[in-house]
C-alpha cells in the first residue's frame, strides 16, 4: 500500500497567514516565518519520501488558482468551507489514491522525516489504523488514516480550540487503531518561540531548513525575552 501525504499550504498575499503572529511582529517578520516554516515543513518531507518510494507528497493549497510557489509537488485543492471539511476532502482524495493517507500543515517546522516515515508505516496496513500527532496548544499537527474517516467526525469538531485534539479523537475513536507521536509546538504566537526554538535544537538531525529558522529566531528581536 503507497501513502500520500499532503501538506495544507496558503499563499501569502492571495490568504492571510499566521494572523496572530503578524498581529504582534507585523505582516512581513510573519511572512518570513511562514516561509521558513513551509521550508522546513518541505524538506522533511522530501527526505522522508525520498527514503519511501511508496510515500508521496502533495501540497493541499487553499486557493483555487495554484501560486507558482507550489508548483515543486502535486497540488490538490482543499476546496471550500471550514477547516473540518478541506481535511475531510483532502484525506479521503488520498485514500482514493493511494490506500492511505496522512495530513500535515506548515506549523511545525521541528517535524522530522522519522516521524513522517513512523506515521506512513502505521498507515501502511490492512486493518484500520489512525496516526495522531498533538500539538502543545491543544490541536494537532499530523493526522493519517488508511480509511475514509466519516464527515461528522471531521465537521463536527471546533478546531483553533485548547480541546480540538481531544474532541477530534474522540469523534474518531472507534475507526480504527491509534499511534500517538510526540507532542510538538504549533508556531502561532510570539509565546511559541521559546518552545520552538528549544524543539528544533533537540532534533537529532537538523535539515539546513531547520537550522536557518532556528539562526532566525535566535537573532530576531521579535522573540527576544525583555531585559
Amino acid at each position: 500500500m503507497s501513502v500520500g501525504l499532503a501538506i495544507f499550504v496558503k499563499t501569502p498575499g492571495l490568504s492571510p497567514v499566521k494572523t496572530r503572529l503578524a498581529a504582534a511582529i507585523g505582516p512581513d517578520a510573519a511572512e518570513i516565518a511562514y516561509w521558513s516554516c513551509v521550508a522546513a515543513v518541505v524538506e522533511s518531507v522530501t527526505i522522508a519520501c525520498d527514503a519511501d518510494a511508496d510515500l508521496h507528497p502533495y501540497f493541499a493549497v487553499a486557493e483555487a488558482e495554484v501560486a507558482p510557489a507550489w508548483q515543486g509537488l502535486p497540488t490538490l485543492a482543499q476546496g471550500e468551507g471550514g477547516l473540518g471539511a478541506r481535511m475531510a476532502r483532502v484525506h479521503a482524495d488520498l485514500v482514493t489514491r493511494h490506500g492511505a493517507g496522512v495530513l500535515i500543515g506548515a506549523d511545525a517546522p521541528q517535524v522530522t522525516p522519522a516521524l513522517l516515515r513512523q506515521a506512513a508505516a502505521w498507515a501502511r496496513s490492512p486493518e484500520p489504523r489512525i496516526a495522531f500527532g498533538p500539538a502543545q496548544d491543544g490541536g494537532f499537527w499530523l493526522i493519517g488514516a488508511n480509511r475514509v474517516l466519516p464527515d461528522a467526525g471531521w465537521l463536527g469538531v471546533a478546531y483553533s480550540r485548547a480541546d480540538t485534539g481531544e474532541r477530534f479523537r474522540l469523534a474518531m475513536s472507534a475507526h480504527g487503531h491509534w499511534l500517538d507521536l510526540p507532542t510538538l509546538t504549533d508556531f502561532d504566537r510570539v509565546e511559541d518561540a521559546t518552545q520552538l526554538a528549544a524543539e528544533l535544537a533537540s532534533v537529532p538531525a537538523a535539515t539546513e531548513s531547520q537550522a536557518r529558522l532556528a539562526r532566525w529566531l535566535a537573532r530576531s528581536g521579535h522573540f527576544r525575552s525583555p531585559a
